[in-house]
């Protein structure tokens, strides 16, 4: 018995990369590319990595709109080729493959069954090139943009049993970044003087497409990992022996590397502040940031008070930027980003999303019929 393997990883998409030699290394690199079309748009900014978004791809070049976040060694490909294999395996879509005839050629349609910030988009594409080549997809929104229940907002066209293949893959990773998108946007919002961060808290495999979800959503990335920032963090402060001493080893081991990088330092305590300023001033340091931890208190009738936390933020007096953590939701972020802090920081924006429902049909006049009975559509 043969079995035909829908999914068949393609190494032939064009990368122009810079000081890369071979594809691998171009498919972790985060070069810059241009890419125009022929419609007159202003030439967009991709990165190697998305270099399946390319001229005669069949994709529309104006749904990328925001550029995923760097990282040194994130394959983004190799991540959608895990995702399409794990659907797969070694067997394609068997239900596919026994109901469709191999030369049907369809359009579906993409369908918003609740409002909220769509994103993904870009990475869909991806997706969709990589089962199938000869598919194109059409966008009415592009990442970032609003989208309302019932909206029909992007088209595939293409074989059917190809477009079957990737349509999970793709909905799971559009439901998810859209879904931070909108918290994000909504946090964001709110939030506004200070200014929206997510942290590490992120799915494990997922860390750049998270943070990349929540930048189209409108917030900013904290750290990437452990690598590109010191964040000096209780745990640290503990095995150094106090606050003072954890940065001053920090300040010690980047000067004899010679490194520059942010570094920030967690405090949870007036008294952890006074001394990190105390430090400040007898040192030079390379501290850039003070986090302030929980010192946004929660009350028995649902507010919150957060005099500690502008108590110390007046203390630090822009000496070095500030970051609420600790008890941030939707309902207290407006009062916490009124205390004058820098930044807010939120666990929850990746750890915690809500998937944003959406649907890829190629019958969608009766699946808006189902929706509407559902109250989904």
């Amino acid at each position: 018995m043969h079995i035909l393997n829908l999914y068949r990883p393609s190494f032939g998409h064009i990368c122009q990369c810079c000081g890369h030699s071979d594809l691998r290394a171009c498919s972790r690199g985060l070069t810059h590319i241009s890419i125009s079309t022929a419609h007159g748009l202003v030439p967009r900014k991709l990165t190697a990595m998305s270099a399946s978004v390319a001229k005669d791809s069949g994709i529309s070049v104006a749904s990328v709109a925001i550029q995923p976040p760097s990282h040194p060694t994130y394959d983004l490909r190799g991540v959608i080729k895990l995702a399409l294999a794990e659907d797969s395996a070694n067997f394609g879509d068997v239900t596919s493959l026994a109901t469709i005839p191999s030369d049907m050629v369809v359009d579906a349609f993409f369908l918003a069954k609740e409002d909220g910030i769509v994103a993904g988009i870009t990475l869909a594409n991806m997706v969709f090139q990589e089962v199938d080549p000869s598919i194109k997809v059409e966008w009415s929104q592009k990442d970032g943009d609003y989208i309302h229940k019932g909206l029909q907002f992007g088209k595939v066209s293409g074989q059917a049993q190809s477009i079957l293949v990737a349509e999970r893959v793709a909905l799971n990773f559009m439901q998810r970044m859209s879904g931070i998108a909108t918290l994000t946007k909504a946090m964001a919002d709110a939030a506004a003087p200070a200014r929206i961060l997510e942290t590490r808290k992120t799915a494990p495999g997922l860390r750049l497409v998270d943070k990349w979800a929540v930048l189209i959503g409108g917030g900013e990335n904290h750290r990437m990992g452990l690598f590109d920032m010191v964040l000096i963090k209780d745990n640290h402060i503990s095995a150094a022996g106090g606050i003072s001493n954890a940065i001053k080893s920090v300040d010690l081991y980047l000067q004899q590397r010679n490194l520059k990088m942010n570094v920030e330092v967690e405090t949870r305590t007036l008294e952890e502040v006074h001394e990190v300023l105390h430090y400040a001033t007898q040192n030079k340091t390379s501290l850039t940031r003070m986090m302030l931890d929980n010192m946004v208190v929660p009350l028995p009738s649902g507010d919150v008070d957060v005099s500690m936390l502008k108590e110390a933020v007046d203390i630090i007096n822009g000496r070095f930027e500030t970051e609420a953590s600790g008890n941030v939701t939707l309902q207290t972020i407006q009062k916490i980003g009124q205390t004058g802090v820098t930044y807010i920081s939120s666990g929850a924006l990746t750890h915690s999303v809500k998937a944003l429902d959406i649907s890829l049909k190629i019958d969608t006049e009766l699946a808006l019929q189902v929706g509407r009975r559902t109250k989904r559509a």
